[in-house]
């Protein structure tokens, strides 16, 4: 295959989506969050971390202060593309997910750096 045939394929294959979790180890405190392309947003979320652009600042402050060391980004559950339906919207279905796994992981609404759902968009 050629680059651009590659560059196409790679464009329009579909990409995991599911929840993620950017945690730390040391306090118990994580990050929720949603994303119909699962490997672009676990990249940006390392990535503005590393370069300290992070929007939430107080998780931007435990990293710079503990070091990435401290921290795990990872992928809690994923969601399966329904076959034979290209018009399928994943919305609902991980607005769904996101909060069963934050009421698993934060019941009370302790230990979140998040204050509102971070969500990514392809």
């Amino acid at each position: 295959m050629n680059r651009k045939a590659l560059a196409r394929a790679y464009k329009e294959s579909r990409r995991p989506m599911g929840v993620f979790c950017v945690r730390n180890l040391e306090t118990g405190e994580a990050l929720i969050g949603r994303s119909v392309d699962l490997p672009s947003i676990l990249n940006r979320e390392r990535l503005t971390l590393r370069m300290g652009g992070h929007p939430n600042r107080r998780l931007q402050q435990d990293w710079n202060a503990l070091g990435a060391d401290a921290f795990v980004i990872e992928v809690l559950d994923t969601l399966a593309w329904p076959e034979n339906t290209p018009d399928f919207n994943p919305s609902d279905d991980l607005v769904l997910l996101e909060a069963m796994w934050r009421e698993r992981m934060q019941p009370n609404g302790q230990g979140s750096y998040a204050t509102r759902a971070i969500t990514a968009r392809a």
